[in-house]
């Protein structure tokens, strides 16, 4: 069992040396089970999935050529192995391959939802490119970041949140340069509202299993820079709206005094929390019927709009007010509000 998951030390160099080793994925982490199959004199490895951990695949940086594959494509391996007298495999030079579908789709380890500490609030807000990017790197490193990696690389792939903020951080940046007036609040609308649910073959985006994945995992949508320069509505916060959240929360003028240096007296009747607004919506206990209201910001040329809403499965809607047919061009900048019932 322990060379099955290449343990440290369970490989027997008489049997790896000069071999492409297959490593059964789990109980220790890929990097490790490539330095195993090095120290037994091995020139590759092959990791596959386990049965629980399916086709998810993990990047991983190695130190010799090496590749993780799902149970899928694992199995057919393992069969082909075992019907074979002499079994053979290579493990060819990487290549880049374009117009790939569906595109993108969400990693095991990026960040769910809900919102544990606000549900009123959907979390994520948005997803963007954070898996195997060309990122610079740091010289005071190792390519693995390993101490017996003389590797040294002015670039490397890296993937997590560290390489998905800078792309949104970057699209925030563009923002605030073309529009200098604009609110942090209206930057993050223009880029929630513009983003994309689909990957490029039309489907929901999916999910690391395959399967359809879900506001919980990317919010908004994959974020479009181009549409986020001409979102044409914006949903804005001020300081004082995001207080009064804070009020509804709980919180009084002492424990705000902490953090904002101004006397604030909450309001004698506390907002609803679903209320806040923000460019989605949740609702973390329907029990009935709620309405919820939102302000619309024209940030764009006239234009006229139409309400439509596709809503959650086993959910209800009417639209119990909406943002008016036309916005005149003496209504640019102005406030509309809309509920949702």
């Amino acid at each position: 069992m322990s060379s099955e998951v290449c343990y440290s030390d369970s490989l027997d160099p008489k049997k790896a040396k000069g071999k492409i080793v297959i490593c059964s994925g789990g109980n220790s982490e890929n990097i490790e089970k490539g330095e195993e199959v090095i120290r037994a004199g091995g020139v590759g490895l092959i990791v596959v999935n386990n049965e629980w951990s399916g086709n998810a695949v993990t990047a991983t940086l190695y130190r010799l050529p090496a590749i993780n594959i799902g149970w899928t494509y694992g199995s057919a391996i393992y069969s082909y192995m075992n019907t074979t007298k002499s079994p053979t495999a290579c493990i060819s030079a990487p290549t880049t391959r374009l117009g790939v579908k569906p595109a993108p789709a969400m990693t095991d380890f990026s960040s769910r939802g809900p919102n544990t500490i606000t549900p009123q609030i959907l979390k994520p807000d948005v997803t963007a490119p954070g898996y195997m990017i060309l990122a610079a790197y740091s010289g005071a490193a190792s390519a693995t970041g390993r101490g017996n990696d003389t590797r040294r690389v002015l670039f490397n792939m890296l993937s997590g949140t560290s390489m998905s903020c800078p792309h949104v951080a970057g699209l925030t940046g563009l923002l605030k340069t073309l529009y200098p007036g604009w609110s942090p609040a209206a930057i993050r609308s223009a880029i929630m509202t513009t983003a994309r649910t689909r990957a490029n073959n039309g489907t929901t985006i999916p999910d690391y299993d395959n399967k359809k994945a879900t506001p919980f995992a990317y919010g908004s949508g994959h974020i479009r820079p181009n549409r986020a320069m001409d979102p044409g509505l914006v949903f804005d916060l001020s300081t004082t709206n995001y207080l009064d959240f804070l009020c509804a929360l709980g919180y009084n003028a002492s424990s705000m005094a902490a953090f904002y240096k101004k006397p604030y007296g909450c309001p004698s009747k506390p907002m609803n929390l679903e209320d806040l607004n923000y460019p989605s919506i949740a609702v973390p206990n329907l029990n009935g019927s709620l309405t919820v209201t939102r302000t619309v910001k024209n940030v764009g040329s006239p234009s006229t709009y139409r309400v439509r809403i596709v809503a959650p499965i086993d959910i209800s809607n009417s639209q119990e007010c909406w943002i008016p047919k036309h916005l005149s061009g003496t209504d640019c900048g102005s406030n509309r509000h809309i509920g949702i019932r």
